[in-house]
């Protein structure tokens, strides 16, 4: 305890003068603490005050535009927002209006073909004018759709709209007979051929002679493509390729009837393969290797395919026309006809190909499924597209549906391979409507997204998906009254309709 005496005044003064100390000691750093945020609270308010005197002083000195804008030329510009009335619309329709879904087409340059469905906007297309631009590095396209969906009439509006260009069209075979009139209306040239009619056709002719070329590269030309032609056929009529015994054959047989005649006719070089020369055939050999070959072209002049190719020729392939078309519809029903008047013409029109001041042109092959089936010409065709740059030429290969690709030779087999190597030769695939089944075929041939797939079996006539290269578009194509009236293919089903 704390007494009065003088031990307790000093017991107090031991234990209170401490505690005294350290109260002191709180509060003179609680009073410096104050101080110092006193101080800084007044430096942070005079510095406020100098920036509001800077903006204050900058607002003085700023210009603003007046609220009702400005007069003369500057008038409409305000400084306020510019308001709209709330518009609610469902997805699908404000994403067609959304300016940068729109495609930019592939420019103005070109043959108008009709409208793309999604932008609006004109549709033109010319392969040439792409592949100078770069956008595609391959002229061939490809084209399929059902009967009825209008992929003819686009076909035939494509090349006649070119000819004013200065393009040329070659329709090699036409199976239905579809471009004669058309041929004729452009003024040019459509070769009829069948039984019972005057026309021949001499597959032994010169044919077309490129400019620039010697008598002898000339010479040299004609005999390589004239034994060619005659091994190309025997090989259709066979149907397998020649040996080497037949190749032999041929060649010694061509070399004896072109030493009789100028222009040989393919019943001299049957004859002389069925019984060559005896110089030629001491031992009888040759007549022995050449048996079966000769008994096959035989079929050409004196069989069943006779009256077309046993004499001269009658008509001639004139390359300077601006269309030259080969009907073969009174011939369809053979297919083996078919082939054989299509390798005859493909080496005519190889000839004026290779003719380097020929210009740019079509080669259409219509009804492809049935061409494609003959292996000689199947190997003309995939040549030809290999080389189209070369050539200036664009080729248009025409089916009903990509599964016809599936009656090309067997599973695996070379001819396959060469039928789809011709799709992987065409950036421009132009795909009508088709059905349902055919869905995952074609997208699966054409490398075609699932959006695109879908849109196939709703696609109306004259509609077509267009892809080229990795840009695609839906064109409906449009007709002019003329042109409908010269296209149209359905006249025999709708004459005396009402």
């Amino acid at each position: 305890m704390i007494g009065d005496g003088e031990n307790g005044r000093l017991l107090s003064t031991v234990l209170v003068g401490p505690a005294g100390e350290r109260r002191r000691a709180r509060k003179g750093r609680r009073r410096a603490a104050a101080r110092l945020s006193t101080e800084n609270r007044k430096e942070r308010q005079a510095k406020g005050r100098v920036r509001w005197e800077a903006e204050r002083a900058e607002k003085r000195t700023t210009r603003y535009l007046p609220a009702s804008g400005e007069s003369g030329a500057a008038t409409l510009r305000t400084p306020g927002r510019f308001r709209l009335p709330r518009h609610q619309d469902t997805s699908a329709t404000l994403a067609g209006a959304y300016p940068f879904l729109a495609e930019g087409g592939l420019g103005s340059q070109g043959v108008f073909v009709g409208q793309d469905l999604y932008s609006g906007a004109s549709f033109v297309y010319d392969p040439w004018v792409l592949y100078s631009r770069g956008v595609i590095t391959a002229p061939n396209i490809v084209l399929a759709g059902i009967v009825g969906s209008g992929k003819s009439s686009l076909a035939k509006s494509l090349y006649t709209r070119s000819i004013p260009f200065g393009r040329r069209v070659y329709v090699p075979g036409d199976p239905k007979g579809e471009h004669t009139a058309v041929a004729k209306a452009v003024g040019g040239q459509s070769i009829i051929l069948g039984h019972g009619m005057s026309n021949r056709l001499n597959p032994l002719d010169e044919g077309y002679r490129p400019s620039g070329l010697s008598e002898a590269e000339w010479a040299s030309q004609v005999t390589s493509r004239r034994r060619d032609l005659i091994g190309a056929l025997a090989e259709t009529v066979l149907d397998r390729g020649l040996t080497p015994l037949e190749h032999t054959a041929v060649d010694i047989a061509l070399v004896d009837a072109v030493r009789t005649a100028d222009v040989p006719i393919l019943p001299m070089v049957v004859e002389r393969i069925l019984a060559p020369n005896t110089i030629d055939d001491a031992d009888g050999r040759l007549t022995e290797d050449g048996r079966m070959l000769g008994h096959a072209l035989r079929r050409l002049v004196a069989g069943d395919l006779q009256g077309l190719f046993d004499g001269p020729s009658t008509v001639r392939f004139d390359p300077s026309l601006p269309m030259v078309s080969l009907d073969l519809s009174r011939v369809a029903e053979n297919s083996t006809l078919v082939a054989v008047l299509m390798t005859c013409s493909s080496a005519w029109m190889e000839s004026a190909l290779l003719d380097p001041n020929g210009g740019q042109r079509w080669v259409v092959y219509d009804e492809a499924w049935r061409l494609m089936s003959h292996p000689a010409l199947l190997r003309r065709m995939d040549a030809q597209w290999r080389l189209a740059r070369h050539y200036g030429i664009s080729n248009m290969l025409i089916f009903h549906k990509l599964t016809d690709l599936d009656n090309v030779g067997d599973q695996g087999s070379a001819m396959r391979a060469l039928a789809s190597s011709l799709l992987a030769n065409a950036e421009t695939r132009i795909i009508y409507r088709q059905e349902a089944d055919q869905l995952g075929s074609t997208g699966t041939a054409l490398g075609l997204t699932g959006t695109e797939q879908a849109l196939l079996p709703g696609l109306g006539t004259g509609q077509g998906l267009w892809r080229i290269k990795d840009r695609s578009f839906v064109v409906q194509h449009q007709l002019h009254p003329a042109e409908l009236a010269l296209f149209d293919t359905t006249s025999r089903m709708t004459d005396g309709v009402r």
